[in-house]
């Protein structure tokens, strides 16, 4: 049985119930085109253990697969690319970690089916890196982190250039609603229309996409 409530305690402290499989793909098949696109970005506010985010992966890396999949190199710049685009925000820190795991090793297990014993570390450590940023555990009502030291949420926005390189930007979480909420143009958008953009938090350098878990430890 697909569980849905994991205690009744949790449904009483953060009215935590976990939607199922069928109620999942029944709603992304409402924006189908939009959950096959790889950089096509999405964000759960409320994460839990990830099931619309993993559904959207596997769906992203079946096109990756269907056009990449005959090419590493190809196969792991566009694999990485949909893990980019995918966001999450819960409160409970076990939820964080299970949608972290999920995700990574719906990458892996495509990646060794694929690949075998031709696979690169790197590109694991790479998606490893990039979920740690992207999946976050805090609360999206206050737009803060949860834990001991409390803090905006902070989101990392990956662009591709030039095919291998990554451009990485940070914004807050409570900046890009702040500007959303005051502009008509969209946040973001990668379907080709003039976009407003706010002004980062901080910008990294142009880093090779097995080279992105570097930059912070070179900054240390």
């Amino acid at each position: 049985m697909e569980e849905q409530v994991k205690s009744k305690q949790r449904v009483a402290d953060h009215g935590e119930v976990l939607t199922g499989k069928r109620e999942v793909n029944a709603m992304l098949d409402l924006v189908k085109s939009e959950t096959e696109r790889i950089d096509s970005r999405f964000l759960e506010p409320a994460c839990g253990t990830g099931n619309f985010l993993s559904e959207i992966l596997e769906r992203k890396l079946s096109v990756v697969e269907a056009r990449y999949g005959k090419s590493q190199l190809d196969f792991e710049r566009y694999a990485i690319l949909a893990v980019t685009s995918i966001y999450g925000i819960d409160i409970l820190e076990d939820n964080v970690q299970q949608c972290r795991h999920r995700l990574f090793g719906i990458f892996d297990l495509n990646y060794l089916r694929l690949f075998k014993n031709k696979t690169n570390d790197r590109c694991r450590e790479s998606v490893r890196y990039i979920l740690e940023r992207n999946i976050i555990r805090g609360d999206a009502l206050t737009l803060k982190t949860v834990g001991e030291k409390p803090g905006p949420i902070v989101f990392s926005e990956w662009s591709p250039v030039n095919g291998s390189m990554l451009k990485r930007r940070d914004f807050t979480f409570h900046g890009l609603l702040e500007h959303a909420s005051m502009q008509e143009l969209p946040i973001f958008s990668d379907l080709g229309e003039d976009v407003f953009i706010p002004t980062p938090e901080k910008e990294y350098p142009l880093t090779h996409f097995l080279e992105v878990a570097d930059v912070d430890r070179q900054q240390l």
